[in-house]
């Protein structure tokens, strides 16, 4: 049980980062913590897997918070933060808690915006909206489907898997409907880099897509999509597209936490150890901090990071490591899914792998070093 002897860390968020980080800490800290997670949502869903409902995959597992939080003998506070003192060490919460920490991690993620108001957005969850439109595609109503790549923070890889599984969906219902794919990047997911993208570049090929890249889109309407060169502004007569729908991510954005510093876009400056900005007991990992790419994996990996630092400073006898990000993904097609992989550096992409055996099993589609073994696996694998 929990006692003033101990070191208090409390870890503010539900999802990947928060989850990972609590499994490695008490891995590596053992009783020597108390730990308190403070989270609004009462359980955690995998997200990854919730697009692809639409398309004849399994629903996403769903796991009460409280049942993983038992698992790393963690107090739940159905709560969320509302701004923190750092002079004091406590978290205060909306409904008015003040929670004392000796350390702090925040992993509260960040949030998802429409940048095309006239799209269709896929932002982790099953929507009715793409189940219509996926069922128009197999049935022939919807035969002109664009999807649309911002340049703002995101993760793209959920926009590819929606056109891959379409157009594969599409195939096996004898419907040849006209794809198109614009994004601003040299090539498609190139945040796993140049082997990376030429592969995807074929693979796009081979099943029919219109592929614009370098290129900025408008969305006027649901009908239109307007085509220009990302890297030399929009062209004089830039082509337009009718299409019956268009498909987009959201952006994300930092959640501009009161009493911690704030980069670009809301989101909390950390260095290499995952420590804030300017101190040394506030730590952040995940969507929330303003490492460039927001990727589950990658927040798994700071997590770890985070928890060997948090449990060195409560005596445990461990070192703490730099964050040294490797960007694993599971890109699912409708059929054969493909592994890719890539380490990062300085922001670019080296080493890039694409495979269609699995290196693992089983095959999750977030890698992390503990959360798939917390959640008590009843994941869907890709069919």
């Amino acid at each position: 049980m929990s006692t003033r002897t101990q070191y208090q860390v409390v870890v503010c968020g539900g999802g990947v980062a928060a989850l990972e980080t609590a499994a490695s800490l008490r891995e590596h800290a053992g009783d020597r913590v108390a730990l308190t997670l403070i989270a609004p949502e009462p359980e955690f869903v995998y997200r990854p897997l919730a697009p692809a409902s639409a398309f004849g995959y399994p629903d996403p597992p769903r796991v009460p918070l409280d049942q993983i939080a038992a698992g790393v003998d963690a107090t739940v506070i159905g709560d969320r933060v509302s701004w923190i003192d750092r002079s004091a060490g406590v978290v205060h919460t909306d409904a008015g808690a003040g929670v004392a920490y000796d350390a702090l991690i925040v992993c509260v993620g960040a949030t998802a915006r429409v940048v095309y108001e006239h799209a269709l957005t896929i932002d982790g969850r099953a929507t009715g909206e793409l189940d219509a439109l996926i069922a128009g595609v197999q049935t022939g109503e919807v035969r002109r489907v664009a999807f649309v790549v911002h340049d703002r923070p995101s993760w793209p890889l959920p926009l590819y898997e929606a056109a891959l599984m379409s157009a594969t969906l599409a195939a096996e219902a004898g419907r040849t409907p006209e794809l198109t794919i614009v994004t601003p990047e040299s090539w498609p997911l190139e945040v796993f880099g140049e082997y990376a993208g030429r592969q995807m570049d074929a693979l796009l090929a081979e099943l029919g897509f219109d592929l614009f890249t370098c290129a900025r889109a408008e969305v006027p309407d649901r009908h239109q999509v307007i085509v220009g060169r990302a890297d030399r502004g929009m062209e004089q007569q830039p082509p337009r597209r009718r299409v019956d729908r268009v498909v987009a991510l959201p952006e994300l954005v930092g959640p501009h936490l009161r009493g911690l510093p704030c980069a670009d876009h809301g989101f909390i400056p950390t260095d290499h150890y995952g420590r804030v900005r300017g101190e040394e007991r506030v730590f952040a990992a995940g969507d929330a901090t303003d490492f460039a790419v927001k990727h589950g994996g990658l927040a798994a990996q700071q997590a770890d990071v985070v928890a060997r630092g948090v449990a060195a400073l409560a005596g445990a006898p461990v070192s703490p490591q730099p964050f040294r990000p490797k960007l694993e993904g599971l890109l699912l097609t409708g059929g054969v899914p493909r592994f890719l992989s890539a380490r990062l550096v300085g922001g670019h992409a080296f080493g890039s792998e694409v495979l269609a055996d699995w290196p693992r099993a089983p095959q999750p589609k977030i890698v992390a070093a503990h959360l798939n073994d917390l959640l008590d696996p009843r994941r869907a694998p890709p069919r």
